[in-house]
């Protein structure tokens, strides 16, 4: 199979093979510690912080795996086989077989990407549950404490030595014999709707943003004019400068609410949990931090930065495969895992000449 213009080998192959299997591992980790029981935090039984109803979810875990993980799975899927093989071609490719390899290619990477974001999210999430064993919001309607009979779960407070403070009392006091509602009451922080959420979802913005060019306006720093001839003569290429504001403009505003949307889901889930009482605020947004930082490791680890700067130049694309010889590491002191020699794209036609294109002239 030809990817950018060179065929692939069983080494190579086999080095993204062990990517996923890495990724479908670290998913599996984060299930096991997402069944296990974590740590179970002492309580007051006067905290009015964990005094609220106990509610029905208003979206379910099963509806937040499929809008954070399938539904931005089947986009990259659909959107990557529909890629304009114009678009395509001018990243080097020419014939038909080279472009259908392009678009698996970054369908491939696409899903690898949302892979590691959300395989990374969950793993953090589920072992931080586990560890800090918070007590939800609704966890006294949860646990329906024996009142009556306090003195034998008490394990600390200012209570034990004045009768007016409250006490720190244990999970045994809880009369619930459904022991996953209890368990699941131990789970608040941080928030895993929220940091699942971003991770999918941030991630589809990050990705249809670079698709798309959905970008603030920015010039590329070294642009002047676009040079048909390499050895055109210095002066004629300041003929042709291009004003600094026509150098860039901003996208359509339709574009910019479709590459938004993900991001107003992610929102609007969060505030769910915060108004179903799963989560304090700050649960939330430890949750949307871990996701949104998730997104972008797994966005950059296998694509171009988004449109702007130097890496407009070569359009959003995914990163090409790794090169044979360094489809599973590379010597100390080397360069990287892509092969100089045999360079992904085509060199790009620059805006202006840079520093090896002057050549020195007596001065007039």
């Amino acid at each position: 199979m030809l990817v950018f213009g060179r065929e692939t080998s069983t080494r190579l192959i086999l080095s993204y093979v062990f990517d996923w299997v890495i990724i479908i591992a670290v998913a599996g980790a984060g299930g096991v510690l997402y069944k296990i029981s974590g740590y179970e935090h002492a309580f007051s039984l006067e905290d009015p912080q964990i005094s609220y109803p106990l509610v029905t979810n208003t979206i379910s875990v099963a509806i937040v795996a499929i809008v954070a993980g399938g539904v931005p799975a089947a986009l990259i899927l659909v959107l990557s086989l529909l890629i304009p093989s114009s678009a395509l071609e001018i990243t080097g490719e020419g014939d038909s077989r080279s472009l259908w390899s392009r678009r698996l290619w970054e369908w491939h990477a696409g899903w690898l990407g949302l892979g590691l974001s959300l395989a990374g999210a969950f793993f953090i999430t589920s072992g931080l549950k586990d560890v800090v064993g918070k007590p939800r919001p609704d966890f006294l309607a949860r646990c329906d404490p024996d009142l009556s009979n306090i003195a034998p779960y008490v394990v600390g407070g200012l209570g034990l030595n004045e009768s007016s403070a409250p006490v720190m009392v244990n999970v045994g006091i809880c009369q619930n014999t459904d022991l996953s509602v209890l368990k699941d009451g131990f789970t608040a922080f941080p928030s895993g709707h929220s940091s699942f959420s971003w991770a999918g979802l941030l991630y589809l913005s990050l990705w249809l943003s670079a698709k798309f060019a959905v970008t603030f306006p920015a010039p590329v720093p070294t642009s002047i004019s676009r040079r048909q001839d390499r050895s055109a003569d210095l002066d004629q290429s300041f003929d042709k400068m291009i004003p600094f504001r026509s150098s860039a403009a901003a996208s359509p505003l339709y574009l910019v609410l479709f590459v938004l949307t993900p991001v107003a889901v992610a929102l609007f889930i969060c505030a769910t949990r915060y108004a179903d009482y799963m989560h304090a605020g700050w649960d939330i947004l430890a949750g949307s931090l871990i996701g949104a930082f998730f997104a972008w490791f797994g966005f950059r680890w296998y694509h171009v930065a988004s449109p702007g700067g130097e890496s407009s130049e070569y359009g959003a694309w995914a990163w090409a495969p790794r090169s044979k010889w360094g489809a599973f590491g590379v010597p100390f002191g080397s360069s990287g895992f892509a092969s100089n020699e045999d360079r992904p794209f085509r060199e790009p036609i620059r805006d202006a000449r840079g520093y090896e294109d002057l050549e020195l002239r007596p001065v007039r």
